[in-house]
């Protein structure tokens, strides 16, 4: 499905309803330029999941754990590594079975250690239709509420 953004506002508020409705288990890719909004999109996700502490991008870390929400976040940032290998330093398989929710930006840098069933999120700028509007491509969400557009 494909949903336009107009602002950083409803790029955040759409990751808040999908962050609503994820499940435990649930792995979420997201792909994009810098500075597209990935970051904004997963703070709406987090908070769409309860967590009230502020969600930044764990650029040098790799991942981040939030485990105050409803769900525990495992926040992956994985644009600095080399190989997708230096996941497993990490403890990737621990995640990706946890009790959580696994949500990494710059997912195509690990696309051959990914797991088959995914939800894929890809953000997109169009500067034809303004600098701040954004196309935002969601696949793999099983349910769809025509409403909310998730």
């Amino acid at each position: 499905m494909k949903i336009e953004s107009y602002c950083a506002e409803d790029t955040y508020a759409l990751g808040m309803r999908c962050g609503r409705k994820a499940k435990a288990g649930q792995v979420f890719c997201l792909y994009g330029d810098l500075g597209v909004g990935k970051t904004v999109f997963t703070q709406g996700f987090a908070r769409g999941l309860g967590i009230e502490e502020p969600v930044t991008s764990p650029t040098f870390t790799i991942v981040q754990e939030y485990e105050e929400g409803r769900l525990p976040l495992y926040h992956f940032d994985v644009y600095r590594i080399s190989d997708s290998e230096e996941m497993y330093e990490v403890g990737f398989e621990d995640y990706l079975e946890g009790e959580g929710v696994c949500f990494i930006e710059w997912a195509g840098l690990i696309e051959d250690i990914l797991p088959e069933e995914r939800v894929e999120i890809t953000i997109e700028k169009e500067l034809s239709k303004g600098f701040d509007y954004r196309l935002i491509t969601i696949n793999g969400l099983e349910e769809k509420n025509e409403s909310t557009g998730i």
